[in-house]
């Protein structure tokens, strides 16, 4: 038996959860081509990296397939509807900041904060006969917070990616997505609710709950934990 680390299988995260794996003693690397989702591990005996999509590795963490992950906070609130239950948070890592938030056409001039967005909600659905639009993959955050805040007489319409997009193209009103820099909220005309910010998010490390069931893996995990500063 091995403890299995999930991380990003490509690009940035992937790239910067490397470094900081690095810089605690313990060397991450794929085995193989960059076609293949192998990955080695060094400093540490008894580990297996696991290369995973980010959006995959909250439910494996869940699943107790895995026993560590490094994915973003915001697809585990997402994706896991108890999450505190499934997993522990170790560690925020300093890097993938973003935030969720949700944007309207900058071209609403009257719509500046969420009771305007429901004032203006109210009135599409009158005007209209259906509920207004807002684009986004992350229905469960994106539920909860227009619920917490009063905002109603709006949809939620799937959207997986080029979000900002689906305005233009008359599909959605309304937004609600992922920004780091703000530049595409810009480049389509978009503007974010001055009360709109959902979530911070970050490149955070997850223990899952499901303890491994070896002595053995239990010891490698402590181990581990104890490598990086985070037990």
């Amino acid at each position: 038996m091995t403890v299995k680390l999930g991380v990003p299988s490509k690009g940035r995260l992937m790239e910067k959860t490397f470094q900081w794996f690095g810089a605690r003693g313990v060397t991450l690397g794929r085995a193989g081509s960059e076609r293949e989702y192998a990955g080695t591990v060094q400093g540490i005996d008894g580990v297996e990296l696991v290369l995973l999509s980010a959006g995959e590795i909250p439910r494996e963490l869940e699943a107790g397939r895995i026993h560590l992950g490094v994915t973003g906070t915001d697809l585990v609130l997402e994706k896991l509807a108890r999450w505190d239950q499934s997993v522990d948070t170790l560690a925020e890592m300093g890097f993938g900041q973003a935030d969720l938030i949700i944007a309207v056409p900058a071209a609403w001039v009257d719509v500046n904060t969420l009771d305007d967005l429901d004032a203006a909600a109210a009135a599409f659905r009158a005007a209209h006969g259906f509920r207004l639009r807002i684009a986004t993959k992350y229905h469960r955050l994106v539920r909860d917070f227009l619920r917490s805040h009063g905002v109603a007489d709006y949809q939620l319409v799937d959207s997986q990616g080029a979000t900002e997009g689906t305005i233009r193209n008359e599909t959605a009103e309304a937004v609600a997505d992922i920004t780091s820099t703000g530049e595409t909220l810009r480049a389509n005309h978009l503007k974010l609710l001055d009360d709109g910010l959902i979530l911070r998010s970050q490149a955070t490390l997850y223990r899952a709950r499901r303890a491994p069931a070896d002595d053995a893996d239990r010891a490698t995990l402590s181990a581990l934990l104890q490598k990086l500063g985070v037990d």
